[in-house]
């Protein structure tokens, strides 16, 4: 055989032995987890739903240590001032608090979630619009080496440009599946979520541990697959850094939390 040969066969088993790469992703975030014992159904869910979990809550620790033996991925939800003046619970931030409290309140809350690796805004339409809140915020994310979703409780929120500027990994919530948890509407959320997905290449979505919630997600989930569409950990989809490491740790709908 002369070598023209050769390389020509050697050229095609490369080009025919690379797995095609799958270009469309979905990371699912569920949050709200921690005060009611129905919260534990999220451990039925496949591993590669990510959980959120609320600081300083009856359940939080167990179902944050149960989550990630079954190779789920941890945030914390932490409560921040919203428009509505909604109640906090435990761990909120408010534009009330000083940067000490503020940064206090923030670590406690992590040491509270056992294998945080990143964090999300539970509420916070309010708080997410100040820069100086959003400045201690990512000052504080920075020494824990987490990364944040933005969960877009308003269209105003200034957390993406504090973060750019610090250098913290940061992703958007694009999507939220169950405002509504009738069937009909969580199978119309679900369609755009593989809309989105397929037209952009990439989706975050949260939704929250309601049982019509679960139940929908885990008949439904094999989907996803079929449309080409891989679910994968929130961190996959960060643009550096944190996505690499271990745990220690469009369109937007206006969610006012």
């Amino acid at each position: 055989m002369n070598p023209n040969s050769v390389r020509l066969l050697l050229l095609f088993a490369v080009l025919f032995s690379v797995s095609p790469v799958n270009a469309s992703q979905v990371s699912i975030i569920i949050d709200d987890i921690g005060y009611r014992q129905t919260d534990e159904a999220v451990l039925t869910l496949p591993s590669t739903i990510t959980l959120s979990v609320l600081p300083h809550t009856p359940l939080g620790q167990n179902i944050a240590m149960s989550a990630n033996k079954r190779g789920h991925e941890i945030m914390l939800h932490i409560p921040m001032q919203a428009l509505n003046g909604k109640v906090l619970g435990p761990g909120g931030l408010t534009n009330q608090m000083g940067e000490v409290e503020f940064k206090h309140t923030i670590n406690q809350a992590l040491d509270s979630i056992p294998y945080a690796k990143g964090v999300n805004n539970h509420m916070g339409s309010l708080l997410t619009q100040l820069d100086e809140p959003m400045q201690w915020l990512m000052e504080s994310l920075k020494q824990q080496d987490s990364y944040f979703v933005d969960s877009m409780t308003t269209r105003y929120s200034k957390a993406a440009d504090t973060a750019n500027m610090l250098g913290i990994p940061l992703l958007k919530r694009q999507l939220f599946l169950d405002n509504d948890v009738t069937q009909s509407a969580l199978e119309k959320q679900f369609q755009q979520l593989i809309q989105l997905a397929n037209a952009q290449g990439s989706v975050v979505a949260i939704a929250h541990p309601y049982p019509e919630t679960i139940r929908f997600l885990n008949e439904n989930l094999p989907r996803l697959a079929e449309q080409g569409i891989t679910l994968v950990r929130t961190s996959s989809l960060l643009p550096y850094r944190v996505a690499q490491q271990e745990p220690k740790n469009s369109p937007t709908t206006t969610h006012l939390r």
